[in-house]
């Protein structure tokens, strides 16, 4: 056993995975205020709102949150047209399914 080892411990691996809160292993930081932004910005819409950009992005191939991220964030609805970012847009989550 070794020394700096908590008496009665066998020094084997621990039973349960360390518990990591839901913003990570860092500071907790601004972690509130961005919860509560990311759910007025996808959740504080009306439904039929929700239901016409849902329409939207599957008819272009993207996600509720990709084609309201673009919105939020560009401010333009991208249309079928906008085939180079639409294409940007997917690679991007695509390289991120990998990382995960």
């Amino acid at each position: 056993m070794r020394d700096d080892a908590a008496r009665g411990h066998n020094g084997g691996p621990p039973i349960e995975d360390e518990h990591v809160p839901e913003w990570g292993r860092g500071g907790i930081g601004n972690y509130f205020s961005w919860k509560a932004a990311h759910r007025k910005a996808y959740r504080g819409v009306s439904p039929e709102i929700m239901m016409m950009r849902a329409e939207r992005a599957e008819r272009i191939g993207l996600t509720y949150e990709e084609y309201t991220l673009e919105l939020l964030e560009r401010g333009r609805y991208l249309q079928p047209g906008d085939v180079a970012r639409i294409q940007r847009i997917k690679r991007a989550r695509q390289l991120s399914a990998r990382q995960k």
